[in-house]
């Protein structure tokens, strides 16, 4: 399984854009896929510079609601006539980021999305069966603390701003071989959450998790997010599953659990190419 990442927040070559958001090219033996399309048209741009045909991808799959990771549907319904585009349900809701003032930011799709490209999408929720390799999955429970750390994201409601409990969110699972990797976008719910609901679903552990975690918010200086961040890499320490981030995890969360972790814990970056 080739994993190329053609949209993160940092790269590890030159030529490349970056950006707040998330957008990887995943090859299998039966599949063409892209995952997430970030916040606007640099993940085509480079595509291109990276050997990757957009044409060519066979299925797409939005892990979740935020611009930061679909701002690039448009574009790529623009290169691509064919491909369904699996979404969860709840993903065209409302769903923004609100300061403290009360200022809001809207970070939900694209409006009329929905309607205009109807015949692309397909909604999924709970746990989806695509094929004998793909299963998506939003069967996340909340046992490990997690979704704090997103207290500035809401859903408006009728009713006015609400806590975003990301029931938006789903994974991708893919088996090949005796191998199973499991792709996330940012991990709202929490890594070590995804990793449990893997457990129950597979019975067993994943070899890889390729997410971000949602940890930037915890900066230096902030004991009680320093001790959430230890105890995550603590926990994802047990077992054999390797775990490779990006994103929104942050270099602060990221030092601290490499020092827990070691080896089970790898960056990605744009333009960077696994082989798992």
């Amino acid at each position: 399984m080739k994993v190329v990442t053609l949209l993160e927040n940092t790269a590890c070559r030159e030529d490349v854009a970056v950006g707040h958001g998330l957008s990887q090219y995943i090859e299998t033996e039966n599949h063409k896929i892209l995952f997430d399309m970030g916040l606007g048209e640099s993940f085509a741009a480079n595509a291109e510079k990276l050997g990757v045909d957009l044409a060519a991808v066979d299925i797409a799959v939005l892990s979740h609601g935020h611009n930061d990771h679909s701002g690039g549907l448009r574009k790529f319904f623009s290169l691509n006539d064919h491909a369904k585009v699996y979404v969860h349900p709840a993903a065209f809701g409302s769903y923004w980021a609100v300061e403290a003032d009360g200022t809001g930011k809207y970070l939900g799709l694209e409006d009329g999305l929905r309607a205009e490209f109807a015949d692309r999408f397909v909604e999924a929720s709970g746990v989806t069966v695509i094929d004998d390799a793909l299963t998506l999955f939003d069967t996340v429970g909340s046992g490990f603390p997690a979704v704090d750390t997103s207290a500035r994201l809401k859903e408006k409601t009728p009713e006015g701003y609400v806590p975003d409990r990301f029931a938006h969110e789903h994974n991708l699972m893919i088996r090949e071989g005796e191998k199973t990797v499991v792709f996330g976008g940012c991990a709202h719910r929490g890594i070590v959450n995804i990793r449990d609901a893997v457990a129950a679903i597979l019975g067993r552990e994943p070899d890889a998790l390729v997410s971000g975690f949602h940890l930037f918010n915890l900066t230096e200086g902030n004991e009680q997010g320093d001790a959430l961040i230890r105890k995550t890499g603590e926990e994802l320490l047990h077992g054999g599953t390797v775990y490779y981030t990006g994103h929104c995890t942050g270099e602060h969360a990221y030092t601290l659990m490499k020092e827990i972790m070691g080896e089970k814990l790898q960056k990605i970056s744009t333009g960077g190419v696994l082989e798992l």
